[in-house]
């Protein structure tokens, strides 16, 4: 699809019955090998498939058949918020996913959303709460932290959420791709969703 910097490459993961909302869902850091192949954000988008949306998955600019460059967060919200232009239904509610970068990027997205075309919500996986200056966000947000994170230390994100009095939900013993982890996130991500 057309994007800000050239073409943008998008997954869309269909429910079996008709979707009942839209939930855009954004990869870890390009320069670090994220691409909408994580396995943390197919576990996102399984999640909201199962929930009843269509999950539709971005390349970032200069990630895999997506044109442009790596732009230092600046143009990956701008590729964020043209797939959710471009691929939201109007008639439907708007979900917005995100891990690690991605959970920057998604949670920058929805704070610049105009005020009549909000997301219900949030769903951010080991946000990078220490190296991006992440928005304060919703409340009901979801954020699921691994208690063993080496990339985003889970201090960095109880950091970010204390001011908030956003409550972080922590797996026992996860690192930050939630190895052997992933059919438990995917429950929690259902579990937690209050929409």
């Amino acid at each position: 699809m057309p994007g800000p910097a050239g073409a943008l490459e998008i997954v869309i993961d269909t429910p079996d019955d008709p979707p009942r909302g839209v939930a855009v869902v954004c990869h870890p850091h390009p320069l670090q090998g994220g691409t909408l192949d994580n396995k943390v954000a197919a576990t996102l988008a399984r999640a909201f498939v199962q929930l009843g949306y269509r999950a539709v998955r971005l390349n970032f600019r200069g990630v895999g058949a997506s044109e442009g460059q790596w732009d230092e967060g600046r143009g990956e919200v701008d590729d964020a918020l043209a797939v959710i232009a471009a691929q939201r239904d109007p008639s439907l509610p708007l979900a917005l996913a995100g891990f690690s970068f991605g959970g920057y990027v998604a949670s920058q997205a929805a704070s610049e959303l105009p005020e009549d075309r909000k997301a219900i919500g949030l769903v951010l996986v080991g946000p990078s709460t220490l190296k991006q200056k992440v928005p304060p966000v919703p409340e009901g947000t979801v954020v699921i932290h691994g208690e063993a994170d080496d990339v985003v230390p889970l201090s960095a994100t109880l950091d970010w959420a204390r001011p908030q009095s956003l409550p972080v939900v922590v797996i026992p013993g996860a690192g930050h791709f939630f190895h052997g982890q992933l059919p438990l996130l995917k429950t929690l991500v259902v579990r937690s969703w209050p929409h």
